[in-house]
């Protein structure tokens, strides 16, 4: 190329490609989707053998050095952001709440949520405890539900390893969660 900026060009969006590939891969891999992370893979190791090769026909041009690690960077951030879009795998979310007058397991299952709920005692007295699992797509509509069905919530969200049996194996994964509207109350 004639023109050593867009080969610096070149170069950072190569690597922000690679680091996505690699980071989605990654995850791919973690959450058991193997053949997908295989695939990605392939993606993967072809744009990095491209990148890598216009780097290192030019070693001695500091700007190609530099797109290569800018890249890699603004690649980490983009693959977290597709991840974060994708938003694979489910996510259980705890919540603490005091207030048994609110009747938020059965406005949260109208929603199509799965609840399981039981009672607890805390430092400060009896507490309600909700165990919610759901899509991880779902997970921001679900902590704003509860906000909305009592603000004074306390929420914990976390990964399940594995699932097995209970509500979702039939059904739920197929429904669409609704969010909460205020005018159903």
């Amino acid at each position: 190329m004639d023109n050593p900026w867009i080969m610096v060009a070149v170069i950072f969006f190569i690597n922000i490609i690679y680091v996505s590939c690699l980071t989605m891969r990654m995850i791919l891999t973690l959450k058991g989707y193997r053949y997908f992370a295989a695939g990605v893979s392939v993606i993967e190791v072809l744009v990095y053998v491209v990148g890598l090769g216009l780097v290192m026909n030019s070693l001695d041009n500091i700007w190609n050095v530099l797109a290569y690690a800018f890249g890699f960077g603004a690649g980490i951030i983009v693959g977290m952001k597709l991840e974060e879009k994708i938003a694979l795998g489910y996510i259980v979310v705890n919540v603490t709440t005091a207030e048994y007058e609110l009747d938020i397991p059965h406005k949260l299952r109208d929603l199509g949520y799965g609840v399981t709920h039981y009672a607890a005692h805390g430092r400060d007295g009896h507490r309600m405890i909700m165990q919610i699992l759901t899509p991880r797509k779902y997970e921001v509509k679900l902590t704003d539900t509860i906000r909305q069905l009592d603000p004074k919530a306390f929420i914990i969200a976390y990964e399940p390893k594995n699932i097995h049996g209970g509500f979702w194996v039939k059904g739920v994964r197929s429904k669409k969660l609704r969010a909460y509207d205020t005018d159903e109350i």
